[in-house]
């Protein structure tokens, strides 16, 4: 039986990310268990209904990587208590239709299952995780019900290094085995 496939979507596009560390959190505690692979959205165009159809190629590539996981992760940080640009135009593609006569409002995120952690400063990234879930479940979404919000240390923020605790570890990992467990 193969393994379930999760794509991870890391909010954060800077190399060493405190978002991408805690995505190798559950990249470890998952392996074995599923096959994780990262959607690489950074050459994406700038959303264009005059583009859509058909979709660049970028684009079409990212829809299929969405379609073909089982599940897709959301990792991100919080903005000014929002979502990053580049994830919101990532989000904003993904949302299109699939059919150019829009009878059919179908989308690759209608119906997945989605997980949502953050690590961000003493919000702990509350406002990024409810404007993406009003987003998603706009979309018609499986949104998973645990969602993690990590507070990061305020040395993070001055280093650019963070190593996750052993709380925020296992907050992870449950996340992961509550992600598992939905589509398994």
């Amino acid at each position: 039986m193969p393994q379930p496939r999760i794509l991870f979507v890391i909010g954060s596009l800077r190399k060493g990310s405190f978002n991408q560390r805690l995505a190798d959190v559950a990249a470890k505690h998952l392996d074995g268990r599923a096959e994780i692979s990262t959607l690489d959205y950074r050459d994406l165009p700038q959303f264009d209904q005059g583009e859509e159809f058909p979709a660049p190629p970028s684009i079409a590539d990212a829809r299929e990587q969405v379609s073909q996981a089982d599940a897709v992760w959301i990792f991100t940080p919080e903005y000014n208590y929002s979502y990053p640009g580049t994830l919101k135009n990532l989000l904003d593609w993904l949302s299109r239709p699939l059919d150019p006569t829009f009878q059919d409002k179908t989308t690759v995120l209608t119906g997945k299952k989605v997980a949502l952690t953050s690590a961000a400063g003493k919000s702990a990234g509350a406002g990024v995780r409810g404007k993406l879930t009003e987003i998603l479940d706009f979309l018609k979404s499986d949104l998973l019900g645990r969602q993690v919000g990590i507070v990061l240390p305020g040395e993070a923020f001055v280093t650019g290094e963070y190593e996750p605790s052993a709380d925020d570890v296992k907050a992870v990992e449950l996340q992961a085995d509550e992600l598992l467990d939905s589509i398994g």
